[in-house]
């Protein structure tokens, strides 16, 4: 026993190193910060666009500011003062399906990492045989009967010494995979928010089209009546009556292409929040008077690595690959395993408790591999292929989100002049259809005029809320990027990636939960 309590303290001593290459994270392959100036600063609204009378031109500056808070330190509802959006992402992140299997790939990524540690270990079982043997008659004069039972109660214990690490290397995988998949159920959630967020404004957006295209088709059908009221009594032409009448059919084609839209839309939406709208919502506000910050910081791309849970899901998985390295570079080597028992052992049933009756047994095993047909060489060039694949995965996560967040500074900085340009545009409009159809009234100008100044009209305004639409969900789509949508009020203290969320209080921010992925890493 004294050998064995050496072996084993010897064995607890090597397990603690392996044979996977020292990690190293590969260096970013972008600059070291996002682009500046130019159309990356975010350019205030203008006010030089207020060139009618009654204040055209407004801008659609947001009015809230982030005072230099990071994305991750602001809470979704904090960033999404919408009462109605606010339900719906809650609602979302308690129902959407695609979220659940995220939530359970993290249970499974848990399990598989508890199973693999418990490798480390020694395996104890309570064992019973009955062992039933013919020996040959000239062996068997020690024996009373022939054949004969073997009897035998007792404890049996299996363990292989992690020499060489595979068995650590192979656990070290398992973690890595495992906070992987809990980074990867953190980027399904905080994508959700942005999702749910991204679709109703785009809802928002389908309603005030419709109602655009309604007011549009309400003016057309008023001047087609006209002109065919005109027509008929013979001062009007057939050609004033036709380019009249494109108007009107060309606002009933757009009403039904958007009552379709805006229907999609909403079952695009039921989809992500898993359940139908609710009946009792709270009032919501309209696409222009969404007020969402504008001015939240980019930072650095270094801060990237530890906002972004997409990053850190990639960086996780090329650790484990790395760790795969340790278990195939270990199975070049001896497999070391102790197995023993000790019970009681007799030639009778009756007799296994007896005095005298203790049996043990303790067997050391050494397999040397020899020959393997080149599979254990290949498997280590296999991981060494996956390590390298991983490593361009990570490298191309951290392009992908520099891009990311680079397209929206760009965008967040062109869209407030953007859109004062098209109210001004759309307020011209507005001017020179009300003078097309005076003119017209008074027979100084033909129909055309007026059918010209109606389409252009239309366009604008519908221009005018695309644009408004985009800005919206550049700035929730930017607050993904940067790594928001995590918590839900300012000043929480973040959960880890594989915690649980409390979302049954609309008011109160969900209490912290214990960091479990920190403590299956100090495990």
């Amino acid at each position: 026993m004294h050998k064995l309590s050496v072996i084993a303290g010897a064995a607890a001593l090597l397990a603690g190193c392996t044979m996977a290459p020292w990690y190293h994270r590969p260096d970013a392959p972008v600059s070291q910060t996002f682009p500046q100036g130019g159309v990356y600063a975010t350019q205030p609204g203008t006010e030089a666009g207020q060139a009618g009378e009654g204040g055209e031109g407004t801008t659609a500056k947001s009015s809230r500011s982030a005072n230099g808070a990071a994305a991750t330190d602001i809470g979704w509802r904090d960033f999404f003062v919408d009462p109605r959006l606010q339900q719906l992402v809650e609602i979302a992140l308690k129902n959407n399906r695609d979220l659940r299997v995220s939530v359970l790939n993290v249970e499974a990524s848990r399990a598989q990492y508890q199973i693999t540690r418990a490798e480390l270990f020694p395996a104890i079982n309570g064992v019973g045989t009955d062992t039933r043997t013919r020996l040959p008659q000239d062996l068997a004069t020690s024996y009373p009967t022939n054949p004969y039972s073997v009897y035998n109660v007792g404890l049996q214990a299996s363990w292989e010494i992690d020499f060489w690490g595979r068995i650590r290397s192979l656990k070290d995988q398992a973690l890595a995979q495992y906070l992987s998949t809990a980074y990867a159920r953190k980027a399904a959630e905080i994508t959700l928010v942005s999702e749910v967020a991204d679709q109703y404004l785009t809802m928002l957006s389908d309603d005030d089209l419709l109602k655009v295209t309604q007011e549009t088709l309400k003016t057309a059908q008023d001047s087609y009546n006209i002109t065919k009221a005109q027509f008929d009594n013979g001062t009007g032409t057939e050609l004033d009556l036709r380019q009249a009448q494109t108007v009107v059919e060309t606002a009933q084609a757009n009403l039904q292409a958007q009552l379709r839209a805006r229907a999609q839309a909403e079952n695009a939406l039921v989809l992500l929040i898993g359940e139908p709208l609710p009946a009792e919502m709270p009032q919501g506000l309209p696409l222009d008077g969404q007020d969402l910050l504008a001015d939240i910081p980019a930072g650095l791309t270094s801060d990237m690595l530890t906002r972004r849970p997409d990053i850190m899901e990639a960086e996780q998985t090329l650790l484990a690959a790395n760790a795969n390295i340790g278990a195939a570079r270990a199975a070049f080597f001896p497999k070391i395993s102790l197995t023993a028992a000790f019970g009681t052992e007799s030639l009778s049933l009756g007799g296994l408790f007896k005095a005298g009756t203790a049996a043990w047994s303790f067997v050391p095993q050494v397999t040397l591999p020899i020959f393997e047909g080149g599979s254990n060489i290949a498997n280590l060039q296999l991981a060494n292929v996956q390590k390298r694949i991983e490593i361009a995965n990570y490298e191309k996560a951290i392009q992908s989100a520099f891009r990311e967040v680079a397209d929206g500074l760009a965008a967040r900085g062109t869209y407030d002049q953007q859109i004062a340009a098209l109210e001004r545009n759309t307020f011209a409009n507005q001017r020179s259809l009300s003078l097309s159809e005076l003119r017209y009234k008074n027979g100084v100008d033909s129909y055309l005029p007026v059918l010209t100044a109606q389409t252009s009209l239309y366009t604008s305004q519908q221009t005018l809320i695309s644009a408004r639409l985009a800005r919206m969900t550049n700035l929730v789509d930017l607050y993904r990027a940067l790594g928001g949508g995590w918590i839900q009020h300012a000043g929480e203290t973040p959960r880890a990636p594989d915690a649980p969320a409390d979302y049954g209080s609309a008011s109160a921010p969900a209490a912290a939960s214990a960091p479990a992925a920190s403590a299956v890493s100090a495990g």
